[in-house]
């Protein structure tokens, strides 16, 4: 409806300017239109007047008289046009104007919310990226579905947008897996061991090492070393197994697994980090091999390779990055845990001594999870094997809650999960009232069905029996969808259309306890029955978009 607003402003300052009543010639390009805060000032107003007092020469409220009397009465468009303040212009919509939204919705379908603003700009969002030492856990969780909703939402506004999961299975924690793995094996043969100090504890390395004797018998009795590889790579496969299977369960599905064990298998992090000291960013100091992260705002530089040669991580980040714009990518969208804040201002750094836009990265860090289970915290470490998975909260709650809950507060606010409420069937549970309303629109149309009272099409529906004042407000929510989706992929913010299917749900409940769709009324029943239809599909698509079902019964 603000682009509409601001087309038709465009068209009326260009009249004025053809017709000699203004003579800058000149629309500003940056001119407002906005929703007041004082509902008494209209729909929509904008700023155009004062922008253009200086080219024009004369009083913003002299320039918005000369436009609202050239705009008229914009054939129904709107119901009035008042000038307020020092030249405000707000634009008092007609029912009528506010009801074509419902043949928008018609005619889109499934498609309505969706956009072309990415124009097809490639993005990649990489999220997950759990070390496959152990099952994902519910902190992991949350950060699935966000990056999830994000992906989503930004293909929803036009990006080509590719997922990817980074598969940590390189460095000193896959060796510790390894020896956690051998070291029960032996101890389920039998055999006494010292289990490492910080081993990984938890019953699932049981689990690992049984699968492993299974398959691998010889095991038992190989070299350290030999034992210990086969150890790595199988504990590596299971898990990551494991891993899958749980994100698919809970709808989540990757284009890529991108290894870091391959980056040094094709001997990519010597090649990135070479491009790097060609271009005068490296310093060797204590035998080390430095980046010169101060030069581009980061607190301190970061070592790339240890005195000894062997890579840090940050080494194979840096790589890691470089490669994803290697591959053509416009943004790249990284979903962290909120423990790695730190790393937030070296990657940065690191593009903007390359020459990129550092904004081409962007960073969204999630807050941890607090689980409750009757009112007591539950403990989360991997090492000790003290937490609740994400399969186990999943089979507990259903994926349709679990997605909905982790999106219903911003990434990087902390969250409160509470699993008695997400199983509720009542209104208290926000995903419940949501799909609720769905399904109450599905329930109507079944008892119209019965009552021989059909869904008239855009060109059969006469609205003006809309009259409710709810009903007003239903048509002004769903014309706000696409705005709201737009604005979702321009912030990364999914949580934006949750915060919109719970509005949408309470108006749709309130009107319908408020008023019967079917009346005796036939037409009546149609008109009512074509806006409560375009309801459930905008339900439905901003469901479809978080990884929600819309059911039909309840």
């Amino acid at each position: 409806m603000k682009d509409r607003i601001r087309a038709r402003v465009a068209e009326g300052l260009t009249r004025c300017f053809a017709k000699g009543t203004l003579v800058s010639g000149e629309i500003p390009e940056n001119f407002t239109v906005e929703v007041p805060g004082n509902p008494d000032h209209g729909d929509f107003a904008t700023n155009v007047a004062m922008m253009m007092a200086r080219a024009e020469r004369k009083a913003p409220r002299a320039i918005a008289e000369i436009l609202v009397a050239e705009l008229g009465d914009g054939d129904g468009f709107w119901d009035r046009i008042d000038i307020a303040g020092p030249g405000f212009i707000n634009f008092h919509l007609s029912r009528r104007c506010w009801y074509q939204v419902l043949s928008t919705i018609y005619a889109a379908g499934a498609c309505y919310g969706r956009s072309d603003g990415g124009s097809g700009r490639k993005v990649q969002v990489e999220f997950v990226s759990a070390n496959p030492t152990g099952p994902l856990h519910i902190g992991h969780g949350r950060g699935a579905v966000v990056g999830d909703a994000v992906a989503s939402v930004l293909e929803a506004a036009g990006y080509v947008v590719e997922r990817e999961y980074y598969i940590n299975d390189a460095g000193n924690q896959i060796s510790l897996l390894g020896r956690s793995i051998l070291c029960r094996a032996l101890e389920q043969a039998g055999r006494e061991v010292e289990f490492p100090e910080d081993g990984y504890r938890g019953d699932y390395i049981r689990e690992v090492a049984a699968a492993l004797v299974d398959k691998h018998p010889e095991v038992l009795d190989a070299p350290d070393e030999a034992a210990l590889e086969t150890c790595c790579r199988f504990g590596v496969d299971f898990l990551l197994d494991r891993i899958r299977d749980d994100l698919a369960q809970f709808g989540i599905e990757f284009d890529v697994w991108y290894s870091e064990k391959s980056l040094y298998e094709r001997d990519m992090v010597n090649q990135e980090l070479a491009k790097l000291t060609e271009k005068g960013l490296t310093f060797e100091q204590d035998g080390a091999l430095w980046l010169r992260t101060t030069e581009y705002g980061d607190d301190k530089d970061r070592v790339l390779i240890r005195s000894d040669g062997s890579p840090t991580y940050f080494a194979s980040d840096v790589a890691y990055h470089m490669e994803k714009f290697d591959r053509g990518f416009d943004r790249v969208i990284d979903v962290w845990g909120a423990d790695h804040h730190g790393y937030v201002p070296r990657m940065k750094a690191m593009l903007a001594g390359l020459g990129r836009d550092p904004e081409a990265l962007q960073i969204l860090m999630i807050q941890m999870v607090n689980l409750l289970r009757g009112g007591e915290p539950v403990t989360m470490g991997k090492r000790s094997g003290q937490f609740v998975t994400l399969r186990e909260v999943v089979d507990e709650v259903g994926r349709d809650a679990c997605r909905f809950f982790f999106l219903t507060r911003r990434p990087d606010s902390q969250l409160d999960f509470d699993l008695e409420l997400a199983k509720q069937q009542s209104n208290d549970n926000p995903v419940y009232y949501v799909q609720y309303a769905h399904a109450r629109v599905c329930s109507v149309n079944r008892n119209a069905a019965e009552a021989g009272v059909t869904l008239p099409g855009p060109d059969e529906v006469n609205v003006d029996l809309l009259v409710e004042e709810d009903e007003l407000a239903l048509a002004r929510l769903l014309q706000r969808y696409p705005e709201t989706v737009a604005s979702a992929a321009h912030h990364l913010e999914p949580h934006r259309i949750i915060y919109y299917l719970q509005e949408l749900a309470a108006q749709f409940h309130s009107y319908y306890n408020r008023s019967r769709i079917l009346v005796d009324d036939v037409d009546t029943s149609r008109a009512r029955l074509y806006l409560v239809n375009a309801v459930r599909q905008v339900l439905a698509n901003a469901l479809e978009l978080m990884g929600v079902s819309a059911p039909e019964r309840m």
